[in-house]
């Protein structure tokens, strides 16, 4: 099979190379695009890639001349670009897995409000969010997936089994305060995230109106069949890679600790990449890193009539590029694991 990759020189689109270079079913890289770097030979740019797959003979090229060349395509381009390459990469008979956020909100309306006017609205209704332990049957049938964001998979997988069950108090405001490390800022030379205003701090950033508020907002409220408000905080830490989120919610009733573990293990019994830790196991950025698992520790909170649920993942992985990989996987009826049964880089 052909795949090709739009936008393959950000830290996702380098990631899903690495990760597509060992999948067992062999997919053919057949096109890399980039602006800037176009006409460079891939190894040329990456070294480290060099040897892997058919990646020496690649050369980067622009986006325009990739429709027709591929049956499925990742596109790993900015928000807006991708909205703008999609419908002719559809209209050529192409598959597309798109990492950007332009087809993850379904309203055109709220999209505006958060991005600007869409410019393929038609399209929004179409695509499949590309969350595989929610939407995996969808997702096999679908032409075009939105991948999710890092920080809206481990708030909806955080409390996905609590709002299906119908557990949350009405009328409260669910509250997500979340860590992630530089690679969630991209590539790109900025100074608030070079090395020096980075390393021994911690901050937070778009304390109101962080536009993966909306997404959270979306899926949550779906999922339960109700509107859900989340208070989202992101925070940048000093690490490469992962993303920590510490999720605070009210129910609607006091559910023992034993309880609440065994509705977690229910509804993530079938599904591989979501680990429901034990008593006692604090979910850490390390034991993910590099991989497509995101782990969820559970505390149910008596004094404050709280549940406290911390969730990790790699935010390069399955915050972005594994994911995409578990999404394509589905797409071609595949086990939503080839590839991607991966160890932690450790340490």
């Amino acid at each position: 099979m052909k795949v090709g990759l739009i936008g393959a020189t950000g830290y996702t689109g380098v990631e899903l190379l690495r990760l597509l270079a060992q999948h067992p079913r062999r997919p053919e890289v057949s096109v890399v695009t980039s602006r800037q770097e176009a006409g460079l030979a891939l190894t040329e740019v990456f070294p480290g890639l060099a040897g892997l797959a058919n990646y020496d003979s690649l050369v980067f090229e622009a986006p325009e001349q990739a429709a027709g060349r591929a049956e499925v395509f990742f596109l790993a381009a900015p928000h807006g670009a991708a909205s703008a390459l999609a419908p002719g990469l559809l209209a050529a008979g192409a598959r597309v897995i798109d990492l950007s956020a332009d087809f993850r909100l379904k309203d055109p309306a709220v999209f505006a409000e958060w991005y600007q006017p869409h410019p393929a609205p038609g399209l929004l209704s179409e695509a499949v969010y590309g969350l595989p332990e929610i939407w995996g049957a969808a997702i096999g049938r679908s032409r075009l997936v939105a991948n999710p964001g890092c920080y809206p998979t481990t708030a909806i997988l955080g409390l996905a089994p609590l709002v299906k069950a119908g557990l949350m108090a009405e009328n409260q405001p669910v509250i997500v305060d979340s860590a992630s490390g530089v690679t969630g800022a991209g590539r790109g030379a900025l100074l608030g995230t070079s090395f020096c205003e980075v390393a021994d701090g911690f901050k937070a950033y778009k304390v109101v109106g962080h536009r993966h508020t909306p997404e959270m907002e979306q899926e949550l409220s779906a999922l339960g069949g109700r509107p859900l408000t989340v208070a989202f905080t992101p925070h940048l830490a000093p690490m490469n890679r992962g993303i920590m989120s510490t999720i605070y919610a009210r129910l609607a009733l006091a559910v023992p600790g034993e309880e609440l573990r065994s509705i977690y293990l229910d509804f993530y019994k079938d599904a591989p990449f979501v680990r429901v830790r034990p008593p006692g196991f604090e979910s850490r950025t390390a034991e993910v890193r590099g991989t497509n698992f995101c782990d969820l520790s559970l505390y149910p909170d008596p004094r404050s009539g709280l549940v406290k649920i911390v969730s990790a993942i790699d935010n390069l992985c399955r915050g972005a590029s594994g994911q995409a990989l578990a999404n394509f996987n589905l797409l071609n009826g595949w086990a939503e694991t080839e590839g991607l049964s991966l160890a932690p880089l450790y340490p």
